[in-house]
């Protein structure tokens, strides 16, 4: 019979929770890398950038929760990131901007942060 202590129990949980941010992470970027390479007006950007909107959205939703467990400093950090991202992705809407790369590399290192 196996017998799990809560701290290992709560451990397995964030790390499959950060398992699932990389997931959803390197996803982002390979939409991205298809919306650089076809193009601004593409089908492939809007969905990029949708789909990296609501992704940071909810990224920045649970950094500024009360409830995550990341010291306040990274929090902050990826939150102004998270900004960023969001007012890029969103000139990028708007074809003020076809900034996919800076997008894709910011999104890279925080990926690979995750592990």
């Amino acid at each position: 019979m196996y017998q799990f202590s809560y701290a290992d129990v709560q451990e397995d949980g964030v790390a499959e929770a950060r398992e699932r941010e990389r997931e959803a992470i390197t996803h982002s970027i390979s939409l991205l890398e298809a919306a650089k390479a076809s193009g601004l007006e593409s089908r492939d950007a809007t969905e990029a950038v949708y789909f990296v909107s609501r992704l940071w959205v909810r990224f920045v939703e649970d950094l500024a929760s009360p409830e995550n467990q990341l010291s306040e400093e990274l929090r902050a950090n990826l939150i102004s990131i998270g900004i960023w991202i969001l007012k890029e992705a969103e000139r990028i809407r708007q074809r003020k901007s076809n900034n996919f790369q800076g997008i894709i590399d910011i999104s890279r290192m925080i990926r690979d942060g995750l592990k």
